[in-house]
């Protein structure tokens, strides 16, 4: 007989149908996202890169900031703003330079830790599909050799052609079950290992823009003393 997964499909028990569905549903949903995730942090790893590099050639932090302003899509910009409103904040309160740099630092870090979980957000979906898939896939295949051995006792019959038929298509689960799980497992691995390398370009920008802040701070501290020792 000629092997036909449609045809498997179609005389396959209501149970075993429900658990194909619900795999199909999986690998559909993880393939969206994988896609979704790989441009999403390829971008975000491009312009991390390419924005660290050009903030920190820029003259001073008003027009690095300012240079950031022209792409918000960029991961560094919600670090930047949450940096640049907690550095104002601090200044209209009248900090020590000390004190403002402390501030800005914890800023900076829950900008990178606000930024990460964006990121990573629904990586939780590939974890859950990477490790349910397969026992999904193999709880189909136990019901449809019970369902088969169950149809074997009512015909009476344990001949290789009357079961062979009824396991090959239980087994089918498990095969989709596991084609399910490794492109997602795969896809976890490869975006947690980006995650990572978005994640020291975030550190190393927090780093940079931290030392802008204290040479302005440091800057200003010096016009201020020349200027009252003039005075």
């Amino acid at each position: 007989m000629e092997f036909s997964f449609f045809s498997m499909v179609a005389n396959a028990s209501l149970v075993a149908k429900v658990v194909l569905l619900l795999l199909f549903i999986m690998s559909v949903g993880s393939w969206g996202l994988m896609i979704q995730k790989a441009l999403l942090l390829s971008s975000a790893q491009r312009k991390a890169t390419k924005g660290s590099t050009s903030f920190e050639k820029a003259p001073n932090l008003r027009e690095a900031v300012q240079m950031l302003g022209t792409d918000p899509a960029s991961p560094l910009y919600s670090v930047a703003q949450k940096g640049v409103l907690e550095f104002n904040r601090s200044k209209e309160l009248g900090n020590s330079p000390d004190v403002i740099v402390d501030n800005v630092r914890r800023a900076l870090r829950q900008g990178v830790g606000s930024e990460l979980s964006r990121l990573q957000s629904s990586f939780s979906v590939l974890a859950t599909t990477s490790n349910c898939a397969p026992f999904i896939g193999l709880f189909g295949t136990v019901w449809g050799i019970m369902h088969s051995f169950h149809s074997i006792g009512l015909s009476k019959s344990a001949s290789l052609a009357t079961v062979a038929p009824g396991i090959s298509e239980a087994l089918v689960a498990t095969a989709i079950g596991l084609a399910v799980a490794v492109p997602a497992t795969m896809g976890f691995n490869l975006f947690l290992g980006k995650l990572a390398r978005i994640d020291t370009l975030l550190v190393n920008f927090a780093g940079i823009f931290l030392n802008r802040v204290q040479r302005e701070l440091n800057a200003h501290r010096a016009v201020s003393r020349t200027g009252a020792t003039e005075g």
